[in-house]
C-alpha cells in the first residue's frame, strides 16, 4: 500500500462563493430527495433543476450530468470510508490477509449501500472502475497484496479483486441468487487463493 496518503484522498474541493456552495448544496439535497422517491434512473437533470427552483445553467455549472451529481452525493460516504480505511491499515494488530478481508467487507458493504448511485452512467462514462474515488480500491488491494507476496508482481492478482467489486459484478451476483455473505465469502477466499 502506498506510504503517500494523498494517493487514497481526493483532493478538498476549491474554495467557492457563498451562493455558489447554497446552489451547489439545494442541487445536491433536492437530487438526493428525489432519487430517494423516484429512483435514481426515473430523474432527469431537469426535474432536478425544476425541483430546485433554478435554471439549468446553474445546475450545469455544478454537474455535467447525472453521473456527475451521482459521484458528488457518493462523495461524504467515500470520504468516510477512506478515513476508515487509513486508520484501520495503521493498526498493527491486524495481519495484512485480515487487513485484506476487512477492506474487502468494507467496499461490499458501500457498493450494496450506493447501488442505484453506483450505476448511473451518461453518454458511457459512469462511476466506474477508471474513476479517481474508487480507484484507490485498487492501489489498496495491490499495497495489501504485495505485504503477502513481498517481491512479486501481484498486479493482476489486485486487478481480479478490484474488477469483483465493481458494482456490475456485484448486481450480476445478485441476478444469479448469491446474497451478501456468499458474495462475501466468495471475495476473501478469492483473496486468500491469489495471496498464496
Amino acid at each position: 500500500m502506498p506510504n503517500n496518503n494523498s494517493l487514497l484522498l481526493p483532493p478538498d474541493e476549491p474554495p467557492v462563493r457563498a451562493d455558489a456552495r447554497r446552489n451547489r448544496e439545494l442541487l445536491l439535497d433536492t437530487a438526493k430527495k428525489l432519487f430517494e422517491a423516484e429512483g435514481v434512473e426515473a430523474v432527469s437533470m431537469t426535474a432536478i433543476a425544476d425541483t430546485a427552483g433554478v435554471g439549468k445553467g446553474t445546475l450545469y455549472r455544478h454537474f455535467d450530468n447525472k453521473a456527475d451529481v451521482c459521484n458528488a452525493l457518493l462523495d461524504e460516504d467515500q470520504r468516510r470510508l477512506q478515513n476508515a480505511v487509513l486508520q484501520h491499515m495503521a493498526e498493527q494488530s491486524h495481519t495484512p490477509p485480515e487487513k485484506t478481508h476487512w477492506f474487502l467487507e468494507q467496499i461490499l458493504r458501500f457498493v450494496l449501500k450506493n447501488v442505484s448511485l453506483l450505476s448511473v452512467e451518461e453518454d458511457a462514462v459512469g462511476i466506474g472502475l477508471e474513476h479517481p474515488a474508487h480507484y484507490w480500491w485498487r492501489q489498496t488491494l495491490l499495497g495489501l497484496l504485495q505485504r503477502q507476496l513481498p517481491g512479486e508482481d501481484v498486479s493482476y492478482r489486485a486487478d481480479v479483486l478490484y474488477v469483483m467489486l465493481d458494482v456490475r459484478t456485484i448486481q450480476f451476483q445478485q441476478r444469479m441468487g448469491y446474497d451478501e455473505a456468499q458474495i462475501l465469502s466468495g471475495l476473501q477466499d478469492t483473496a486468500d487463493r491469489l495471496s498464496t
